[in-house]
C-alpha cells in the first residue's frame, strides 16, 4: 500500500512537471529535460537512503549506540558536509553537474559498503577500534561525498529551468528529498527486519527473498550490515544511468541555450570564471547570507524532527507503554508519512511563490516558519500527553519545513547565485544546513538524555529566527527576473487584453 501511494506521487509530479510550460518550452525539449533530471533526481533520492541509514540502523542497534554515541556520530557526518562547500561548490561549478552526481553516487556508494563492513565487524565482535571513532570517520567521508550530490543537481537545473519555472522545480526537489526519506526509514526499516536471524511473525516476500539471498539463517547474528550495503549497489546502478543520460546543458543535448533570467543573466560570457570572484560574488551578496541563514534554521528543525522522533517513540515503549501505542502508526509508517507531507509542503510552497508572489521565495518561507511556531508549541504540550496529536504535529512540521528547504537550497540559492555560479551558491546554503543539522544532533543528543521536553523547546528560537529573516527577504528577485517580469510577462498581459 506504502509503495503504491509512493508511485501515485511519482506519477503526481511527473504529470505536473509535464503540464507546466510557462515558456512554451518545445514538447521534445520537455521530454528530453524529463529524461535528465529523473534519473539525476532518483540519484539524489537514493544518496538520502544511503545517509539516514545511519538513523535506521541506531534503532536496530539499541543500547549498542547509545543516544549520545548516534549524535556524535551524525554531528561528524554533517559538520562535515556542511564545510565541503568550499571544496566541492568551486568544484562542480567548473567540471559540470554529471561529474559531480558521479562522485557523489560512487563515493557514497564506497562508504556505504565500508559502513557495512564494520557493522558487520562490530556485531561480530571483530572491531578493533572504538566503534563511535569508526562510524564517525567513515560516516564523515560519506557525508563529503554526499555533498556533492546537492550542488550538482541544482547546477544542472540552474541551465535548464528558467527562474519563473523554478519553482515548480524547487517542489520536485523537494519531492525528491521525501522519496529519499521515504526509502532511507521504510525501505531502510524493511531491510533490517528482513536481516533478523529469527524474523518476528509471518516473512513477508521480501524478507524471504532477502533471506535466501543473503543465508541470513547460516550467520550467528542479524545482518544489519544488509541496511548500508544494499543502498550502496543501488547507487552504483544510478551512477551508470547517469553516465549514459545525463548532460550538463541543452547545447550538449543539441538544444539552443536560453537566458534563463537568473542572476548570471546577462554576464559576459567571456569573462573567466575565477575563485576570487566566485566568493566575492557570493559572500557580499546580502541577499544570499540571508537564504543562506534562513536554511540554517531550517537545517536544524528539518533534522531536529526526522531525526529523533522515532527514537523518542521507541524509547518511550519502555517508560510510558501507553504514549508507545499510540505512536505505532506513526512510527511504522514514518518514512511514508514524511514522504508524503515532504511532497505536498515543497508543491505547495514551489506553487505558491511562482503563482502568488511572481517567483519570490521569501514570503512562502515566512509563512512555513511562522506555521512551525505553533507547530513546535503544539509539540510541546503533547510530548507526553497526546501520541496521536503530538505526532500529528511532527508530521506537518516536515511539511513546512520541506517547503522552506526546497525553495532555499533548491531554487533561491540559484536565482541569486545564477547558473555559472550556482553550484558554490547552493554549496554554502545547502552547507549552512547541514552545520545547523550538527548543530542540533549535538545540543538535542545532550538534552534529550536529561529531559525530552528540552527537545521542542529546542526548536522553537529557530522557527522564530527563520521567520524574521524570511521576511527580510520578502521583496527580493534577482534584477533580471524583474526585467523579465516587466518586459516580457506584462507586456503578454497587455496584448491579451
Amino acid at each position: 500500500m506504502a509503495l503504491l501511494l509512493v508511485s501515485i506521487c511519482l506519477a503526481a509530479v511527473i504529470f505536473l512537471y509535464f503540464n507546466n510550460n510557462p515558456l512554451n518550452h518545445s514538447k521534445k525539449f520537455i521530454f528530453r529535460r524529463f529524461v535528465n533530471w529523473f534519473p539525476l533526481g532518483m540519484s539524489y533520492a537514493f544518496l538520502y537512503m544511503a545517509r539516514y541509514n545511519l538513523n535506521v540502523s541506531k534503532n536496530a542497534m539499541g543500547d549498542m549506540m547509545t543516544k549520545e554515541q548516534f549524535g556524535i556520530i551524525f554531528a561528524a557526518g554533517t559538520i562535515v558536509y556542511g564545510l565541503s562547500f568550499l571544496i566541492n561548490g568551486p568544484l562542480v561549478d567548473r567540471i559540470g553537474g554529471k561529474k559531480g552526481i558521479i562522485i557523489a553516487t560512487l563515493g557514497s556508494a564506497l562508504m556505504n559498503l565500508l559502513m557495512g563492513g564494520a557493522t558487520y565487524l562490530y556485531l561480530m565482535g571483530r572491531l578493533k577500534t572504538n566503534m563511535v571513532v569508526a562510524f564517525s570517520v567513515l560516516y564523515a567521508l560519506n557525508m563529503f561525498f554526499q555533498s556533492y550530490g546537492a550542488v550538482s543537481i541544482i547546477k544542472v537545473k540552474a541551465y535548464w529551468f528558467h527562474v519563473r519555472e523554478r519553482g515548480v522545480f524547487g517542489a520536485i526537489f523537494g519531492t525528491l528529498i521525501s522519496f529519499g526519506v521515504y526509502f532511507a526509514f521504510d525501505w531502510g526499516q524493511a531491510i533490517v527486519d528482513a536481516s533478523k536471524l529469527n524474523p518476528e511473525g509471518p516473512r513477508t516476500a521480501f524478507q524471504n527473498f532477502i533471506q535466501h539471498i543473503f543465508a541470513i539463517d547460516t550467520g550467528a547474528t542479524d545482518a544489519t550490515w544488509l541496511v548500508f550495503t544494499i543502498p550502496a549497489f543501488i547507487l552504483i546502478v544510478w551512477a551508470l544511468i547517469d553516465m549514459v543520460l545525463l548532460k550538463d546543458s541543452p547545447k550538449e543535448a543539441n538544444f539552443d541555450e536560453f537566458d534563463t533570467a537568473d542572476a548570471s543573466s546577462g554576464d559576459d560570457d567571456d569573462v573567466k570564471i575565477t575563485m576570487g570572484l566566485i566568493f566575492k560574488k557570493v559572500f557580499a551578496n546580502p541577499v544570499m547570507i540571508t537564504i543562506a541563514l534562513v536554511d540554517f534554521t531550517s537545517g536544524v528543525l528539518r533534522n531536529g524532527i526526522m531525526q529523533w522522533y522515532l527514537i523518542f517513540a521507541n524509547e518511550t515503549k519502555q517508560t510510558n507503554p501507553a504514549f508507545y501505542e499510540g505512536s505505532e502508526f506513526f512510527i511504522k509508517n514514518w518514512g511514508l508519512l514524511l514522504c508524503l507531507t515532504g511532497v505536498l509542503g515543497g508543491f505547495i510552497a514551489g506553487l505558491v511563490s511562482d503563482r502568488l508572489f511572481q517567483s519570490r521565495r521569501g514570503p512562502p518561507a515566512a509563512i512555513n516558519n511562522f506555521i512551525m511556531i505553533f507547530l513546535l508549541i503544539a509539540m510541546c504540550f503533547f510530548l507526553t500527553k497526546n501520541p496521536t496529536m503530538f505526532g500529528l504535529a511532527a508530521v506537518l512540521m516536515t511539511l513546512a519545513v520541506i517547503g522552506v528547504h526546497s525553495l532555499m537550497s533548491g531554487t533561491a540559492a540559484a536565482d541569486f547565485g545564477g547558473k555559472k555560479m550556482t553550484a558554490t551558491a547552493s554549496g554554502i546554503v545547502d552547507g549552512c544546513v547541514y552545520l545547523g543539522s550538527g548543530l542540533q544532533s549535538l545540543s538535542i543528543g545532550y538534552l534529550s538524555a536529561k529531559n525530552w521536553h528540552y527537545w521542542p523547546l529546542f526548536l522553537i528560537p529557530f522557527a522564530g529566527l527563520g521567520l524574521i529573516l524570511a521576511l527580510r527577504m520578502w521583496k527580493e528577485l534577482p534584477e533580471a527576473t524583474k526585467k523579465y517580469i516587466l518586459e516580457v510577462e506584462k507586456a503578454e498581459a497587455r496584448k491579451q487584453h
